[in-house]
């Protein structure tokens, strides 16, 4: 396995994967490597004949008093999960290699970018967008996979690949889930563990919301409140936000549920390094299915 810190090296990498008729994939990480991300690994080994891994906590998508400082960092440890995996090469390089000095270029994408995560993290889809279309241009993968997890982040990259007529395929791979239900994240380590404990009620507000739908209520308020009543049970729980929004363009939902909806939660517990710390922000999400319910009852 190769270890490439230059946008150079990347080029170069990618040009002996294509030299020889290979198709290359890309999984954008910021490292502290989970199961989520060799998840990530393993559907990028099946769409392609090279793996490249991006080790980089992008200082762009994170706002003013957030994480990043705290954001943890374990490159040695990533790397032998990454050769463990069977990845080809891991791209980690330092910050200036992407935004050198005078850098002043970004990019954002509107209307998708401004609901949901965007609403109390402005700035966040701009880097998320900015990095992402760097790594593209660098890596110029066939494909590149992205966490169903984080929904919103997915549809803005998809988005950014369609406008720039960019030619990499954007593949969601599917939430994977600690024992008890919990998302995997790097920023579960950084929960106090009764907040830890606590985080579950994200999933059962999923699965309450979940099985109303699919016993036939499709009263969005009706849903909501369930999902609040979930939420209410974990006291050290903020809640960003909990929202319904159409699954394909992230608008807000109507009044009555008639197609694909996603459920998308956003809420913050304390962390494990003291009152002090910034807050650990969990995110959750669930595409409901009203059009494959029971029928609304009379």
């Amino acid at each position: 396995m190769e270890t490439l810190r230059t946008v150079g090296e990347l080029h170069r990498f990618s040009e002996a994967v294509r030299g020889r008729g290979g198709r290359l994939a890309l999984v954008p990480t910021m490292g502290c490597l989970h199961a989520g991300h060799l998840a990530l690994v393993a559907e990028a080994r099946r769409r392609a004949d090279a793996v490249v891994v991006s080790i980089f906590v992008n200082p762009t998508q994170f706002g003013p008093g957030e994480d990043f400082e705290s954001y943890p960092r374990t490159l040695e440890v990533d790397l032998g999960k990454c050769r463990a995996a069977g990845v080809d090469a891991v791209f980690a390089p330092p910050v200036e290699e992407l935004y050198p000095p005078g850098a002043s270029t970004t990019v954002e994408v509107a209307g998708l970018s401004e609901g949901l995560c965007g609403r109390s993290r402005p700035t966040h889809f701009r880097g998320v967008a900015t990095v992402v279309a760097k790594l593209l241009c660098a890596a110029r993968p066939d494909v590149a996979c992205f966490g169903e997890k984080d929904y919103q982040q997915l549809a803005v990259v998809r988005r950014l690949t369609r406008d720039l007529c960019l030619p990499t395929e954007i593949v969601g791979v599917a939430t994977v889930r600690e024992p008890d239900g919990v998302a995997l994240s790097s920023r579960n380590l950084r929960l106090r563990p009764d907040a830890r404990r606590e985080a579950r009620v994200l999933v059962r507000a999923l699965e309450a919301a979940e099985a109303l739908v699919a016993a036939g209520e499709r009263r969005r308020e009706a849903v909501l409140a369930a999902v609040r009543v979930e939420l209410a049970k974990a006291p050290s729980a903020e809640v960003d936000y909990a929202e319904l929004v159409d699954a394909a363009s992230l608008e807000p939902a109507p009044e009555l549920l008639r197609v694909p909806t996603l459920l998308a939660l956003a809420v913050r517990f304390p962390s494990r390094e003291g009152p002090g710390a910034p807050p650990v922000r969990l995110i959750d999400n669930r595409v409901l299915r009203p059009e494959c319910a029971a029928e609304e009852p009379s």
